[in-house]
């Protein structure tokens, strides 16, 4: 069975069989008396940036209650594939592969189920037995305006003409007992929703769900089309209705097997300031700034409940990075293929950009142009669009995972004069530190981004010197005859 034919397979049901499957790989580890003021998130600089770096749970956090725990760095090692359901042996681009054939090109929405109770259930708490500063949320960067509850999490939130569902991945900070604030970024969905209510002088409902299958996690932080609800899309991951309870404040549906939810709503009227926060370019762009606060009327979770953490590193080290890589990617390819680009045969959004500031494409170039139709068109999809600086468009000869080979591409196919096309005023992040002051005083949220042509011109690709590399099928014979070389040198080393 090729490599394309295998069925993926999900082998848990919510975060606490994640765990169970981890353990069974061998990268899990437990950390007993961790603190969150400072040394959970020194830990998760020591270990998320390695790729190879273990799942960390935390337990036992002073001041916290015993069993009140943390989980970080996720989507790393064999754990990568284990997650999205793919066989171990599986590289990076042959997992976003894998992913764009079943998940995308294959995809059949399924609508949730609604059930009466769940596991979120197991503690309800209302009124003075609130307390969310129980949970041990901690200080993910030492310069961070306070503890964020919410990394690994997503709002829930619903449009108030239309009633869809969105589940998004919001940052969540911990004002006190029976508040936080909620970063709803300006445009994205739940803003739009936000604004809405505002707009008629409503309260917003939310639930902020914090931990539980990362599936949930992975869709909320994705780019899922407006009006399409993520818990639809993971149960046609899933091949199966997902389950979810409605909170008993708001109605508002959210997974039956949560591991934490906060349960209220937003007022215009009431702001609280939220951040700095080390963001995900690896600075602190954004700053202090008054954002929406959560009134909380509920608090739900499990017994010894689990916050996910996904804190932001910079620099393409951290988890973040890697999922939105392989999953943006594959989304990429497919709005490239929508747009009727033909033999875009390799897409990647790297994790050196936090997979949106930069992003290869391999084109079979098939006439004049076809390279810059591809990148423009990379530069304005709906994946890529927010915060994008650079689209490289190279030949088919380059494996644009590897960010040596695009930059060598870069280095000697392209000429800066004529191979470079600027695009101006287009859609970006507070996040990135190159905003000017005086855009960001004004809101004007808006970048430039170079279109990049590293192929070889195509009205003279004939006449193009030749590389000096070996084929594709003598490189494998060399390593078939002197691989050894190179596992020796291992061996010794070890």
């Amino acid at each position: 069975m090729s490599d394309s034919q295998i069925q993926p397979r999900l082998r848990y049901g919510d975060l606490r069989e994640w765990m169970r499957e981890a353990e069974r790989l061998g990268e899990l580890r437990t950390v007993l008396g961790a603190s969150w003021q400072e040394e959970i998130g020194l830990a998760a600089d020591v270990v998320i940036p390695v790729d190879e770096g273990p799942a960390v749970v935390f337990d036992e956090v002073p001041g916290c209650p015993k069993g009140f725990r943390v989980l970080i760095n996720v989507f790393a090692g064999k754990r990568r594939n284990m997650t999205l359901g793919f066989p171990e042996h599986f590289t990076k681009q042959e997992l976003s592969q894998a992913f764009f054939e079943h998940y995308l090109k294959k995809q059949r929405n399924i609508a949730p189920r609604i059930v009466d109770n769940g596991p979120v259930f197991e503690n309800i708490l209302t009124g003075e037995d609130i307390d969310v500063t129980r949970f041990p949320a901690p200080v993910w960067h030492v310069h961070d305006g306070g503890r964020y509850i919410g990394t690994g999490c997503f709002s829930v939130t619903m449009d108030p003409d239309e009633r869809w569902i969105n589940a998004g991945c919001y940052r969540a900070m911990v004002h006190d007992r029976k508040s936080v604030s909620l970063l709803f970024v300006v445009g994205k969905h739940a803003d739009i929703h936000r604004q809405k209510y505002f707009s008629r002088g409503d309260r917003m409902p939310v639930v902020l769900v914090v931990g539980g299958d990362p599936l949930f996690f992975f869709a909320a932080g994705t780019e899922i089309p407006y009006g399409v609800c993520e818990f639809d899309v993971v149960g046609g991951m899933r091949g199966k209705p997902v389950e979810l309870v409605r909170g008993k404040v708001t109605g508002l549906p959210f997974p039956a097997n949560a591991e934490i939810a906060l349960e209220g709503f937003l007022d215009a009227n009431i702001r609280k300031r939220e951040g700095p926060f080390g963001e995900w370019t690896g600075h602190y762009a954004g700053g202090s700034t008054p954002q929406s606060v959560l009134d909380i009327h509920a608090v739900y979770h499990r017994n010894d409940p689990i916050i996910l953490g996904v804190p932001p590193l910079g620099g393409g080290s951290d988890e973040m990075a890697r999922y939105r890589a392989v999953m943006r990617s594959a989304m990429l390819k497919q709005e490239l293929a929508a747009a009727g680009v033909p033999d875009v045969t390799q897409v990647w959004c790297h994790e050196v950009g936090a997979s949106r500031m930069l992003h290869g494409i391999a084109v079979k170039q098939r006439y004049p142009g076809h390279a810059k139709q591809a990148g423009v068109l990379a530069a304005s999809c709906g994946s890529t669009v927010y915060g994008c600086k650079f689209v490289i468009v190279v030949d088919d000869d380059v494996d644009v995972s590897n960010l040596e080979e695009l930059m060598w591409a870069m280095s000697t196919r392209c000429d800066p004069a004529t191979s470079i096309d600027i695009l101006r005023r287009m859609r970006t992040t507070p996040a990135d530190p190159r905003l000017t002051p005086e855009q960001r005083a004004v809101r004007d949220y808006t970048n430039s981004r170079a279109v990049i042509d590293a192929t070889r011109p195509f009205e003279w690709m004939d006449k193009f010197p030749k590389v000096n590399a070996p084929s594709p099928e003598v490189a494998r014979k060399a390593h078939e005859r002197f691989g050894y070389l190179l596992r020796e040198r291992i061996k010794a080393e070890g």
